[in-house]
C-alpha cells in the first residue's frame, strides 16, 4: 500500500466551497480509480486555507501512471484545481510502523 501525501493550500474565504469540492471529487471522481483504497482530508488547524488529502493506493503506479494518465485527472483538477494558490505539494509514503 502506498499513501499519496499532499499539502494543499487555499484562499481560507473559499473554505467551505472547497470541503464541498474536495469531497464531491473523491467521491465521485477518484473513488473510480484502479488501486483507489480510500483517503482522509484534514484541515489545518493554526494555518488558514491549508489542507492535507491523503490517499491509499494499492501501488505507486496506480496513483502516479494509472490515475494521472486517465480521463480521471483532468477531472479531479477540473473540480478542486480552481481552488488551490499554489500547486500541491505531493509525496508518496510507505508505512515502516503502527501502533
Amino acid at each position: 500500500m502506498i499513501l499519496e501525501h499532499a499539502d494543499i493550500r487555499i484562499d481560507p474565504l473559499k473554505q467551505s466551497a472547497f470541503e464541498e469540492a474536495i469531497l464531491r471529487g473523491v467521491t465521485t471522481v477518484i473513488a473510480q480509480a484502479k488501486g483507489f483504497r480510500g483517503c482522509k482530508v484534514n484541515r489545518s488547524v493554526e494555518t488558514p486555507g491549508r489542507y492535507l488529502l491523503m490517499i491509499e493506493w494499492d501501488t505507486l503506479e496506480d496513483h502516479t501512471v494509472g490515475f494521472r494518465g486517465s480521463d480521471l485527472f483532468p477531472q479531479w483538477r477540473a473540480i478542486v484545481g480552481p481552488f488551490f494558490v499554489q500547486p500541491p505539494v505531493v509525496e508518496h509514503l510507505q508505512l515502516v510502523a503502527q501502533s
